[in-house]
């Protein structure tokens, strides 16, 4: 998504409000979230509770951390709006889903979930949250529509800390795998029309996560590590690393996977078909992404499609993944998601769902401003 100015969008942003202002028991909250919303939309350099209440005219943050930490109002319920509008918006029946994770830095010990562990974020083990996320992407565009915090089992097996972060006694240990599945699930049962399910290695590892998907007939395309296993035709378990090794040079093709920060993603590709024994109308492949550079460099992958799907097809999908990044990147760059300065779980929750709904809002005003042509937006007031 190029740069946006926000104050362009102010219309489009109070009609997504309105969807979701049922949520709010209050007349003063729902004025708040479509003020913070506002907020996290201006062009600020850091988007704290004193610069957001700055922008929007308050004389401090009070209204803010009423909002995201004592009002009572229907986080959840206003995903589930954000969601339907997505749909109504952004629906493409070849749509993906792409799951991933991302990090948040955190100081202190105090934020819900914060510890020492890897940050994708910082490229290094760090101080900081971590976020599990699902994204829609689509022909006309890709946002992000589902969000949970994961919670290491330090926090878990401490009731009291979790308590003092009010994380309800209910909430227990969840992988982030588990979460992943939580919402893939929820967007099977809400019917959001999709084709397909993509992940990294992180995700795609999880043989019981592949078999579920599988089980629903989920179509999905997801990373793994060279030392996975797959049953070949020969009914024998390989390591994908070693059933890659004796492709012939012939079986590689060169092929494109959508644009990235440099140009198209271009690599050389191979697919080879494992666990013969299934339905005839459904297949199994080891997808591999051979670097042109460095031919020692290759990604596996794990699929799971229409016995007539090409190569091409997976490869689409294997690219798809880069989407969520875009949608990180965004989110944090113009909707301030990892300004997140509050340190109960309900408040974490809060937060990344207006900043969620801010984006969303972006991505449906883009799509629409494209489809109508190169003329220029009006300025909204």
């Amino acid at each position: 998504m190029s740069e946006i100015d926000a104050h362009r969008w102010s219309d489009g942003l109070a009609g997504l409000h309105e969807r979701f202002a049922r949520r709010f028991a209050r007349s003063e909250s729902r004025e708040s979230a479509l003020v913070y919303m506002r907020g996290l939309l201006a062009p600020l350099e850091r988007k704290n509770g004193w610069t957001v209440a700055e922008e929007v005219g308050h004389c401090g943050p009070d209204r803010t951390q009423r909002l995201l930490n004592r009002i009572d109002w229907d986080a959840d319920g206003v995903l589930d709006d954000v969601r339907e509008y997505v749909v109504e918006h952004l629906a493409d029946p070849g749509g993906v889903l792409i799951v991933h994770d991302t990090g948040f830095l955190k100081k202190g010990v105090r934020s819900a979930g914060v510890r020492r562990q890897y940050s994708g974020t910082a490229g290094r083990t760090e101080n900081c949250q971590a976020g599990v996320f699902l994204a829609y992407s689509g022909e006309r565009g890709r946002t992000l529509i589902d969000r949970a915090l994961y919670l290491p089992k330090p926090w878990t097996d401490d009731r009291e800390r979790c308590r003092e972060a009010r994380i309800g006694d209910e909430v227990e240990f969840a992988t982030k795998a588990q979460l992943a599945r939580a919402m893939v699930r929820r967007a099977v049962d809400d019917g959001i029309p999709f084709h397909w399910v993509t992940a990294d290695a992180g995700y795609g590892y999880s043989k019981g996560w592949r078999y579920e998907w599988e089980q629903a007939d989920v179509f999905h395309v997801v990373a793994t590590t060279r030392h996975d296993t797959v049953v070949t035709r020969q009914a024998l378990d390989h390591r994908l690393h070693e059933l890659v090794a004796d492709l012939p040079r012939q079986k590689w093709k060169r092929r494109s996977c959508g644009e990235g920060a440099h140009g198209l993603r271009i690599y050389d590709w191979a697919r080879v078909e494992v666990r013969p024994w299934h339905r005839p109308d459904r297949k199994h492949w080891v997808l591999a992404r051979r670097s042109i550079i460095d031919p020692t460099k290759v990604a596996y992958y794990i699929a799971y499609a229409p016995a007539g799907t090409t190569l091409n097809e997976l490869v689409a999908v294997a690219g798809a993944r880069w989407a969520i990044e875009e949608c990180f990147q965004t989110a944090k760059g113009q909707c301030g998601l990892d300004d997140c300065q509050v340190r109960r779980y309900p408040g974490w929750h809060r937060h990344i769902t207006l900043a969620m709904a801010a984006h969303a809002c972006l991505t449906v005003l883009r799509a629409q401003h494209l489809e109508k042509g190169p003329e220029p937006l009006e300025r909204q007031t």
